[in-house]
């Protein structure tokens, strides 16, 4: 596969970047550590088309799609084949002793000229770019769920990241069909600096007995206009992801206000992650509208 893109990580975030990259006629490589990790991306890759065609009136549906999508995306646990790629997208666990062990390696396979681009939450991405060789090759593309559904992507550019990284990121993007909101680094960016805290207050106002998870929700939904509410949303993100990225904020900035919610802390240890899990501050067992998908 000739200009092939690497993505690192094929839960949901990475298939879903998968998917929207070999929708854009991209040659992808999705590698993960896990067989059945991959397996379940085949899944979800698969029903996310099916249902994107079944809600969205703009979806391409003409036959045979969905069999040039696959035909873009090699599905692999051996890193070895990314040694060529030209950009690679890195979406694995918000963990960074996991991160920092994964960078090492791409450094060592990839190709010198390869950018790395982390998909990540709320690492800094200069933290990222100090423990490879290429500092001025790394970016952030913080990608927002559901991947192709989302055609505006923050960007964030770290402390050696070169104007030759950012314009070819940038590039990248808009042939993915996104425009690209450029912020400097620093731990949580914008998006989730902010969305956070907006998650982990209505988790304490639940918590607290204020209000039920429904009537957080509504109150942003309907009066002030918020497609999703934050404890939705939450649940769209996973819960532990949430947990596990408000640990990283509350380490780099030592700010109380980034403390975790003890009853997000709870319903993770419980298993209760959200949509990924069937249940988190709402049920999914029974329940499906798309929206997630389309």
């Amino acid at each position: 596969m000739a200009d092939y893109i690497g993505v690192v990580g094929a839960g949901v975030m990475g298939s879903g970047v998968a998917y929207n990259l070999a929708q854009t006629n991209h040659n992808v490589v999705l590698v993960d550590v896990s067989e059945d990790v991959l397996r379940k991306a085949e899944e979800r890759i698969s029903n996310t088309h099916r249902l994107a065609a079944f809600f969205n009136k703009n979806a391409d549906k003409r036959p045979g799609v969905i069999e040039k999508i696959f035909k873009n995306i090699r599905f692999t646990t051996d890193y070895s084949t990314l040694k060529d790629c030209c950009f690679l997208v890195e979406n694995i666990n918000e963990d960074w002793e996991l991160k920092a062990r994964l960078y090492k390696q791409l450094d060592e396979i990839c190709n010198p000229e390869c950018i790395f681009a982390a998909n990540t939450s709320c690492i800094p991405i200069t933290k990222i770019a100090g423990i490879t060789g290429r500092p001025d090759k790394v970016i952030g593309i913080h990608f927002m769920n559901p991947v192709h559904f989302k055609n505006t992507v923050e960007v964030i550019r770290g402390y050696h990241t070169s104007e030759e990284c950012l314009a070819t990121t940038i590039e990248f993007l808009k042939e993915m069909n996104k425009v690209a909101i450029t912020v400097n680094d620093n731990p949580g960016f914008v998006s989730n600096r902010i969305s956070h805290l907006f998650m982990n207050e209505a988790a304490y106002v639940v918590q607290e007995g204020v209000a039920t998870a429904s009537q957080v929700d509504e109150i942003f939904k309907k009066c002030y206009g918020h497609g999703m509410g934050p404890l939705e949303t939450a649940d769209l993100i996973g819960l532990d992801t949430v947990v596990n990225s408000l640990k990283v904020l509350y380490e780099n900035y030592q700010d109380p206000k980034f403390k975790c919610c003890p009853l997000l802390q709870k319903m993770v240890y419980a298993g209760l992650y959200g949509r990924k899990s069937g249940e988190g501050f709402f049920d999914y067992k029974n329940q499906f509208d798309g929206s997630t998908l389309v």
